[in-house]
């Protein structure tokens, strides 16, 4: 059973602000998307910077609302939620089970609060919340699952280190029992050690919590470690969604290659900047950038289609 299905999202941003703005020119950050999350399950979000990683899991929790398409949410029950058509009650129970880690924790940790109140400010004002005893007891036995003490409680984020401020992030989202969460790049700023330990808990305590992952990253090493389904995106659009055990033998789309290419090491000859999409795209995505790009890859914008039972390529050149 899914948790979430995304269908056929996008999003524009206006390129202009203020009250005078023309609103005329957008910014096509995210263009047609769709893929399912099983529970129980990682779904890995993989592509460059400005790829639309982020702001298609902040769809996902209603951070920003979706120009097109659907985002739906089934309950444990079996139950399917349209999450654009919440109200806002709805919406807050949505995100006590959805919850998002961020990916710099040092600006997502208020520096004046103490490490309790960091964990529990979201949990008092949840329909969780029962009492400061309890809420202490419950941040107690979670901080200890994320390998810290309760003596550090009482302590401020900016005393700990980077590994260990991620670490009551995870925490803090822990602490409302959430079904998913969002983990948007929570170790490409740390240390590679630090990055296996940051791992290792996530994976402990998806087996313990029965969690589901959305995992975005743009290092194609570790979602395939972590991850049960890659979908690889350029320039706001799915381009390639595979098995993370097989994807590195089974990669088809150029892009997903160069990605795999430079995890390695490798000099490409695709080296072109990402451009950022400023109008409707009328062709492949990739084909400016595509050593194998044919005339009707500058016309057309493939369809993402089936592979296989669980592939799927956008690409004329299959």
């Amino acid at each position: 059973m899914n948790i979430i299905e995304v269908q056929n999202i996008s999003k524009q941003f206006n390129l202009e602000a203020g009250f005078f703005a023309k609103n005329k020119n957008k910014v096509y950050a995210v263009n047609d998307v769709s893929f399912c999350i099983e529970r129980g399950s990682t779904y890995g979000i993989v592509g460059e910077s400005g790829c639309g990683k982020t702001t298609t899991a902040r769809m996902i929790i209603q951070m920003y609302r979706q120009t097109e398409g659907s985002v739906i949410y089934t309950d444990k029950a079996g139950t399917e939620h349209k999450v654009e058509n919440f109200s806002k009650k709805d919406l807050r129970g949505y995100r006590e089970k959805i919850k998002y880690i961020f990916q710099d924790p040092a600006r997502s940790l208020n520096p004046r609060m103490s490490v309790f109140d960091v964990m529990t400010t979201g949990l008092r004002y949840s329909s969780l919340w029962k009492d400061k005893k309890t809420a202490r007891e419950c941040a107690e036995s979670i901080i200890q699952e994320a390998g810290l003490s309760p003596e550090d409680l009482n302590r401020r984020p900016a005393e700990f280190s980077g590994g260990q401020r991620q670490r009551i992030s995870i925490a803090r989202g822990l602490i409302m029992n959430p079904e998913l969460l969002i983990c948007d790049e929570v170790v490409s700023a740390l240390d590679v050690s630090i990055q296996g330990q940051i791992i290792n808990l996530l994976s402990y305590l998806k087996q313990k919590h029965n969690l589901s992952y959305v995992f975005i990253t743009h290092d194609l090493k570790i979602a395939c470690y972590f991850c049960d389904v890659i979908g690889v995106m350029y320039r706001g659009f799915l381009v390639e969604e595979a098995p993370a055990k097989d994807l590195y033998k089974t990669a088809v789309h150029p892009y997903t290659k160069l990605l795999f290419a430079g995890a390695k090491g490798e000099l490409t000859n695709s080296n072109t900047e990402v451009k950022s999409t400023l109008s409707a795209e009328q062709c492949c995505p990739f084909a400016y950038r595509c050593p194998r790009a044919t005339q009707k890859c500058l016309e057309q914008i493939p369809e993402f289609v089936n592979l296989s039972d669980n592939h799927k390529i956008r690409c004329w050149n299959i």
